[in-house]
């Protein structure tokens, strides 16, 4: 079990890649902003091939499309061990859709979608969509 230092420390990480991915994001601050963590319930063994995906395919792809992801993070402790998180943040629930949809006809997507097929990596994908409270300090 990892002590609890390293806990604080991989959540003080977590923390300023949430900040620094949310200044970098280049969306509209208003009321229409929405934010979006997606959870990858990968087949037990696949969390790495699930990441290499990720790393080597899928980022690309998403930022080509204007989803813009403000971190990725894998589970470090049972039962989310086998866990991939990722948070994007989307200027409104209209532009989600719109530029999910351009993802999902890419060619480049769809072959990515066939692989998936082919070498199941995910079990289950749950997707929460959230608005921040009146005093977030992330908007």
């Amino acid at each position: 079990m990892p002590s609890v230092s390293k806990r604080w420390r991989v959540c003080g990480i977590a923390l300023l890649s949430f900040a620094a991915g949310s200044l970098i994001t280049q969306v509209r601050a208003d009321n229409d902003r929405v934010f979006e963590l997606r959870v990858y319930h990968a087949v037990p063994g696949k969390i790495q091939a699930l990441q290499a995906r990720f790393r080597d395919t899928t980022a690309k792809l998403l930022a080509q499309h204007h989803l813009h992801v403000v971190g990725y993070w894998v589970g470090e402790d049972a039962p989310g061990a086998d866990n991939f998180y990722w948070l994007v943040a989307h200027s409104s629930r209209e532009d989600a859709k719109k530029n999910y949809d351009a993802l999902r006809g890419d060619p480049a997507f769809l072959e990515t979608v066939k692989a998936e097929q082919q070498e199941k990596l995910v079990e289950k994908i749950d997707s929460t969509f959230m608005r921040p409270a009146d005093f977030s300090p992330m908007k």
